[in-house]
């Protein structure tokens, strides 16, 4: 006896939309750091938590330090596919004309 999946109803469907929202928090900044910039901030971020860990810090700085780096992790995935995705996107129109 095999299943037979062809008479099973959907549970629910709901329309979706392919982007959700980004709090606020990780919206970018108006005045937008430049890649190299954000490579900078991220070591020195990096340098900071290895520090914090040496000397003991308690979990709120521990905790106020991952944030940063994941903040700066964020904008700087973008700010690169802010740099290079337009480029992209312009050869491969270039190439189907």
């Amino acid at each position: 006896m095999g299943l037979n999946l062809s008479f099973n109803e959907p549970i629910e469907t709901v329309a979706m939309s392919t982007l959700r929202p980004f709090p606020s928090r990780f919206r970018r900044r108006a005045t937008e750091p430049t890649v190299e910039s954000l490579n900078d901030r991220l070591g020195a971020l990096t340098r900071e938590r290895q520090e914090l860990r040496l000397t003991g810090a308690g979990s709120v700085a521990l905790e106020r330090n991952r944030v940063a780096i994941t903040r700066a992790q964020w904008e700087l995935s973008y700010a690169l596919i802010e740099r290079y995705l337009p480029k992209v996107a312009a050869a491969t129109a270039q190439s189907a004309a």
